[in-house]
Formats: structure tokens, C-alpha cells, sequence
């Protein structure tokens, strides 16, 4: 899960990267309000984890020009500020959620889980699709109750894939998603990742539509069911 990390403490940032990318996500970090807004105006995001005060441009007419222009990506705004009206005034101007600093890593990234999930419109914290379930907050599969080792860029494509079966992603997409600012992409780096977990998963699942990209599929049914 790609996220745009927006803070102007070195090191804080730093700090909230490096955890964040412990926790599964893709970080690319900006420094100042305009910044920001040049990236998102450029990339797609599943959320903005944003602080308040920011140089250039502050936290708060970010957001409400990020929601000016019908931009729905979620956004949990950072403050050390603890005033009722403060946060009042974040949630109305279209933040998703709210932490005041010093904020614990483990709770920055279920909050983010939390944003993305309703953000997609589900309620459960883990995906199911068939025998296939994926836990985003322990990382884990299982194929028919049995565990799958997975590779964390094979997790993070077979995340992407769950979270929206039957519908295609294109290799753009996927690329964009998996990877942040300044990572190197091999040219059949998705192919690649794609036939590791066919063989993991069984090549049934994931169905490459020419011209298009990957599907996820559900395992062919038993002839008894057909």
C-alpha cells in the first residue's frame, strides 16, 4: 500500500518512514505543504498521513484543496495540537481521522488499515475470496486454511488483487502502487512477481487479460458444482 507521508520534522519523518515501511506500506515523503500538493496532484495514493504545520503551504488549506478538486484519498492529519476546535476544524475541512503527537507506530498503521478498508467500502479487517484469505495487519495467507510464504512484494500484489476481484489492474497501476519515488522497477519485474505466486497460489487464480493486465479469479469450481 502506497501512502504519501507529509512532515517537516527530519527527523519525526524519517522515523514515521522507516516504521511505516516495517508495517507493509510503500513511503514516499515530502517536507512542505506545496510539495505535497504537487504529488498528489501527479501520483495516486490509498492515503496522506499529513501534518499541521507545515512551511509553503500548512496542513489544513492542503486538505481543503485537496477536497476542493474532488479528491477523496484519505487523509490522518498529524498535530501536536490537543484543542477541541482544532481538531473540529481538521474533520470538517475533510480529514478522515486525527493523532496527536507523539504517535505510536502500531496504531499510526492500524489506523491506516482502518482508512483503507472504508475507504473500499468493506467493514471486515481481513479479505476472503474463495479458499484464499489475506490478514493485512499480520501479513499473512492462507489457501484453504494452509499458510503460503510470500514474498513481500507477492503479498503486497496478491493484496492489491483481493482487495478487488474481477477487476483488472494494469501493470502501470501495480507498478505505481508497489513501488515509491527513486525505487528501481525492472521492465518484467510484475511478470515476475505475478508467476511466483501462481506457482505459490495455483495458476488458475491470477488470469492475465492481454492488453489490460491481472485478474483475480477464484479457483476453478469441483465438476459436481459446475
Amino acid at each position: 500500500m502506497r501512502i504519501l507521508l507529509v512532515e517537516d520534522d527530519a527527523l519525526l519523518g524519517d522515523g514515521l518512514r522507516a516504521g511505516l515501511a516495517q508495517s507493509g506500506f510503500t513511503v514516499d515523503w515530502v517536507e512542505d505543504g506545496m510539495a505535497a500538493d504537487a504529488a498528489l496532484s501527479a501520483n495516486s495514493f490509498a492515503a496522506v498521513v499529513l501534518d499541521w504545520n507545515l512551511p509553503r503551504q500548512d496542513g489544513l488549506t492542503l486538505l481543503r484543496r485537496l477536497r476542493g478538486r474532488r479528491d477523496a484519498t484519505p487523509v490522518l492529519m498529524l498535530t501536536a495540537r490537543d484543542v477541541l476546535e482544532d481538531r473540529i476544524a481538521g474533520l470538517d475541512a475533510g480529514a478522515d481521522d486525527y493523532l496527536i503527537k507523539p504517535i505510536a507506530i502500531a496504531e499510526l498503521a492500524a489506523r491506516l488499515r482502518a482508512l483503507t478498508r472504508r475507504a473500499a467500502g468493506r467493514s471486515e479487517p481481513v479479505f476472503r475470496h474463495g479458499a484464499l484469505q489475506l490478514n493485512p495487519a499480520q501479513r499473512s495467507v492462507t489457501l484453504a486454511e494452509q499458510p503460503l510464504d510470500l514474498s513481500a512484494r507477492e503479498f503486497d500484489l496478491l493484496a492489491l488483487l483481493i482487495a478487488q476481484p474481477g477487476r483488472p489492474m494494469s501493470r502501470e497501476q501495480i507498478e505505481n502502487a508497489l513501488y515509491g519515488w527513486g525505487e528501481e522497477v525492472e521492465s518484467n519485474a510484475i511478470e515476475v512477481h505475478v508467476h511466483h505466486l501462481r506457482k505459490k497460489l495455483g495458476s488458475e487464480w491470477i488470469k492475465t487479460l492481454r492488453g489490460v493486465g491481472y485478474v483475480l479469479k477464484p479457483a476453478l469450481k469441483p465438476e459436481s458444482e459446475a
